[in-house]
């Protein structure tokens, strides 16, 4: 392992690669976005437009090479050009909707996760224009979300402790509650292979939950945090492998879940 240290005050909520292999990082703390160069240890720093953006958060690079990302408290949703350097901020329809997550659907358009309101936000990769979809339950606030490749949103309703299901075309919402119940606050979210992968942070340990949506049913395991408590699971990521990355905040670790080769295989 290799460390890289960064601008002062950096403090990097999420990191993405490009496809020339530089990290990119999200400056939570100091209001930037930043370029690493993993073969020279040089950061690039792009700083935002506008003083109110304060706290750059989720970022995915789209297939044009186009940066998008999340201000959860700045209430906005930012584009970063890497060839021009321009950056365009827009502010989210509800106030203090806390845009949190990010994914990209299979036509690449950018999903926002509100973390502050019950609604997912779509994103017009061209004008970028938001348009809000509203969630049932007012209570509801998601963390994360991600797509299955028949085009469902999978989102993890956090502070009511369900797993959700949106279909963009019809607008059609449908939830399970999680294992753990109302308290368990899914927070990290991915799909790999059609089934549902994600965690309960308001448990202790934190439960990894696998969720099938064939058959509607779960499963779960607690994540080992190394004899500290609370793992916190903030992320998880697939692998090229088809296998499944996740990252604990308060242990210092980063977990490998080697999962099934095929859906019938326990």
């Amino acid at each position: 392992m290799k460390e890289y240290p960064l601008p002062p005050n950096s403090m990097p909520h999420s990191v993405t690669l490009d496809q020339q292999g530089n990290v990119w990082y999200t400056g939570n703390q100091n209001g930037t976005v930043g370029k690493l160069d993993p073969r020279t240890g040089k950061a690039t720093v792009f700083k935002m437009p506008d003083p109110a953006a304060k706290d750059p958060h989720t970022a995915i690079f789209d297939d044009a090479g186009t940066l998008w990302f999340t201000l959860q408290r700045s209430n906005m949703v930012g584009r970063l050009n890497p060839e021009t350097s321009d950056i365009k901020l827009v502010t989210m329809p509800t106030p203090d909707a806390r845009p949190y997550g990010i994914k990209l659907d299979s036509e690449g358009v950018p999903w926002i996760a509100c973390n502050g309101s019950n609604c997912l936000v779509k994103v017009n990769p061209q004008t970028m224009e938001l348009t809000e979809y509203k969630l049932s339950d007012p209570k509801t606030t998601v963390r994360r979300l991600d797509f299955a490749s028949d085009g469902m949103l999978w989102y993890v309703n956090s502070s009511q402790g369900r797993l959700g299901r949106f279909n963009p075309k019809t607008g059609e919402v449908k939830e399970w509650p999680s294992p753990s119940g109302p308290k368990s606050h899914p927070y990290a979210i991915a799909v790999v292979d059609g089934i549902v992968w994600y965690n309960e942070s308001g448990k202790r340990p934190d439960a990894l939950v696998r969720f099938d949506p064939a058959t509607e049913t779960f499963q779960s395991w607690a994540v080992p945090s190394g004899g500290i408590y609370a793992g916190i699971v903030r992320h998880m990521r697939p692998t090229r492998e088809g296998n499944l990355l996740i990252h604990q905040s308060s242990t210092n670790r980063i977990l490998l879940v080697t999962l099934p080769t095929s859906r019938g295989t326990q």
